[in-house]
């Protein structure tokens, strides 16, 4: 069910009043994303553009200071739908965020750590985070000769220098966002450095940044945050690029983004490109803007793209012909002669109780061959067989799909003997064994 809040990103669950102090989030250029409709009494409304917000104010209303939390949800963009890119208008995101008030840059870190694990873990290829920091980039305006009350345009237009070239950028910042060339070229020659540490200490030297104060603190931040990205050992997927801006306006502090570097596939002739999977950052005065008080709760999230995530998997199963299990059933209880229906229903009420993913089909008296080519067809490793003599024995025959090995198990120790055949695997050796090809 599509989840309503009101125009300021508050759930809508009837009248609301506005956040405390008469503020309300800024989603910058994606505000014109939003989802808005007004209810029967004429409310403004909007589908939930995002989870960082509704976790904002979910913060401020129970007076919550200090909290470290996962949540999955739906949210929705009022978008051109690109499918092969994962970009839909419907969606998931996987959101990581810790709430409180701790030592700078401990938490950027772990969020960090977070994202590199993630990314690793689903082998997904090359992979990149980029990080800046909203502090930086403000100084870098300041210095170069933006107006304070052009910040934000100014950031949303070098916000799209992943997607354009700079000379285009430059041409929106001067054609559209008011700036003089003079200003813009000067911008030009700091958005486009990216490095690391050394970059970072090269910056803290320039002479016009060094007296920026916004810009000090956030080269300072930086400095400590990449130190503890070397500590953990994932500094070769990090890289400080003074381009990245992040379009939503409540970032106050370190912004990061994780992208996929090379999309090539040996089985398809062009790369698949699904843009960024991954982003986040710092947004210290968001909870406040829900508080009466104006109370701020410091806060720090990533936000996974799921859908984006599974185009990119879905596409290299399908390029490899690879077949992926869409169950996780681990044993088929089957029987071989007609009117067994009853002795099925008690096996499996068996192994459900002892807690063994198990399943049947939904017939009384399917073919044993049915059931064997069921399991070859969905993956199930495993077939319990249970007919007339099985009965008399007390046994249950046993047998593995791929190997066609049956044994005989004594219907007691049938349950202990699925999980010896099974858990002893190795996380990579039971995808192996789940998602060989079955025989037809």
């Amino acid at each position: 069910m599509a989840v309503l809040q009101d125009a300021r990103g508050q759930k809508a669950l009837g009248p609301l009043k506005p956040p405390g102090r008469g503020e309300s989030p800024r989603y910058g250029e994606g505000g014109k994303l939003i989802y808005e409709l007004r209810d029967q009494g004429g409310e403004l409304l909007a589908l939930r553009y995002d989870l960082t917000v509704p976790f904002a104010r979910y913060l401020a209303m129970n007076k919550i200071t200090t909290m470290k939390r996962y949540h999955i949800a739906k949210v929705y963009r009022r978008d051109s739908p690109a499918t092969s890119r994962g970009r839909y208008r419907e969606f998931y995101q996987c959101d990581f965020d810790i709430a409180g008030h701790f030592d700078p840059m401990i938490p950027d870190a772990e969020c960090l750590k977070i994202v590199h694990e993630i990314l690793s873990e689903l082998r997904l290829g090359d992979f990149l985070i980029k990080v800046n920091d909203r502090r930086i980039l403000h100084g870098v305006f300041a210095v170069c000769g933006v107006p304070e009350s052009k910040f934000i345009s100014t950031c949303s237009s070098v916000d799209k220098l992943d997607k354009m070239p700079w000379e285009d950028v430059r041409s929106e910042m001067v054609g559209e966002k008011g700036l003089s060339p003079e200003a813009a070229d000067r911008i030009g020659e700091y958005v486009r450095l990216h490095g690391g540490l050394k970059l970072i200490e090269q910056l803290l030297q320039d002479p016009k940044l060094s007296q920026n104060k916004l810009a000090k603190e956030g080269l300072g931040d930086m400095k400590l945050l990449f130190e503890y990205l070397t500590l953990f050992g994932i500094t070769g997927k990090i890289c400080f690029d003074l381009s990245l801006a992040r379009g939503l306006d409540y970032y106050t502090g370190v912004i990061f983004e994780a992208v996929l570097v090379q999309q090539e596939n040996d089985h398809v002739e062009e790369p698949v490109s699904v843009g960024s999977v991954a982003g986040g950052g710092r947004y210290d005065g968001l909870v406040g803007m829900f508080d009466p008080k104006g109370r701020k709760v410091p806060c720090v999230g990533v936000s996974i793209g799921i859908e984006r995530i599974f185009s990119i998997m879905e596409r290299r199963v399908k390029a490899s012909g690879e077949k992926v299990r869409a169950t996780e059933t681990q044993v088929l209880v089957a029987t071989p002669q007609k009117h067994l229906l009853g002795a099925r229903l008690k096996l499996i009420s068996e192994l459900w109780d002892a807690g063994i993913k198990a399943e049947m089909l939904y017939r009384k008296d399917p073919k044993l061959l049915k059931q064997l080519h069921y399991c070859e067809d969905t993956g199930i490793p495993l077939v319990a067989i249970i007919g007339e003599q099985e009965l008399t024995d007390g046994v249950v025959k046993l047998r593995v799909v791929t190997t066609r090995e049956e044994v005989n198990i004594p219907r007691e120790k049938l349950a202990d003997e699925i999980r010896r055949r099974l858990e002893p695997c190795s996380t990579a050796a039971r995808r192996e064994l789940l998602a060989r090809p079955r025989r037809r």
